[in-house]
This record gives C-alpha cells, structure tokens and sequence, in this order.
C-alpha cells in the first residue's frame, strides 16, 4: 500500500503537532510527504501534479491543524481545483474510486471540549462531515479520522509518542471505514 500524506499547514515550521507528525511518517517506506503550504505558496495549486500524486497512492491523509472548526483555506481550495468533474467523479471520472482517505487532525481544545457538552458542542467526526460527503462522493472510502487534541499542551516527549501512535494507525492496512 502506498500512502500519500498531504500537510495542509500555513507554517510548518512554527507547528509542534503537524511537524512531529509529518517528521515520524516519512520515515516510513511507500509513504510521500507532501507539504502543500510549501509547494504553492502563492496559493497556485498545479492541478496535474496534484492528480498524479492522487492516482499514485492508494491511501489519502489530509493532514491538518483545525482552524475556527475546519480546514485551513488551501485544503478547500486544493479540493475545489483538484477534485474535477470527469477525473473524479461525472463521465470518466473514477480516478478516486476505491481509494482510502484519513484525517489527521490537531486541535487546540482538549478532546472534553470536542463533546456536546464541552466548550466546541460537537465532537471532530460531526465537524468534518464535509470532508467525508466529499470522499463518499467520489467513490473513495472515508476512514475514521485520526486526531491529536489539545496540541498547545502537549509536551515534547507526548509528541514524540503521539506522532508513533499516528503512524501506527494510519498506516495500518486493516483501517476500516468510519
């Protein structure tokens, strides 16, 4: 199983939780690394490159720190301009088929605050429903995401063994679909 983990962070390199995660799973053999902040950091997604990388991988992460609830600006741009009518899904369009898609998030509220009695009032799962419609859509298989809660607390040794745990799930190859 190829992997392919794309890293939708503005800036990396200031991110404890993304980059310990991203760091730990390129260690790891038929597993690409993708930082897509640094590869368009004009915001110009090339949509090719980007489809190729899809069609190479039979397992997605969209790896990404949760912003106001949600993806950071360029996740939902690469979606729009990636995911095209006869490419993935319409006439012809099955390149998404089959393929397994995992979220792997970080927030910065403890997962208490992620409950409908916490300080969010919806869990992480309720929140990226779009994301899931999205890769139902298209054919892929949506699988229960993978999330780091309250990130800003954690300290390095407790990142070191969260971003084992996040390799050990995501490239589990009997993940089952949410």
């Amino acid at each position: 199983m190829k992997t392919l983990v794309l890293v939708f962070h503005p800036n990396i390199t200031e991110s404890n939780g993304n980059r310990y995660l991203s760091q730990e799973i390129k260690k790891y053999p038929n597993v690409t690394v993708h930082d897509v902040y640094a590869a368009y950091p004009d915001g110009k997604v090339d949509i090719k490159t980007e489809q190729q990388l899809i069609e190479e991988h039979d397992r997605i992460i969209f790896q990404f720190p949760f912003y106001w609830y949600s993806a950071p600006a360029l996740l939902k741009k690469w979606l729009e301009e990636v995911i095209t009518h006869g490419w993935a899904f319409g006439t012809n369009g099955d390149k998404m088929q089959g393929k397994e898609f995992l979220p792997a998030v970080t927030t910065g509220v403890d997962q208490e605050g992620y409950t409908h009695e916490g300080l969010v009032k919806f869990n992480v799962s309720e929140l990226l429903r779009p994301l899931e419609a999205t890769t139902n859509f298209v054919g892929a298989h949506y699988l229960t995401p993978f999330v780091v809660h309250g990130i800003g607390h954690q300290s390095d040794e407790q990142l070191t063994e969260k971003a084992k745990e996040y390799v050990s799930y995501a490239l589990n190859p009997k993940l089952i679909a949410a």
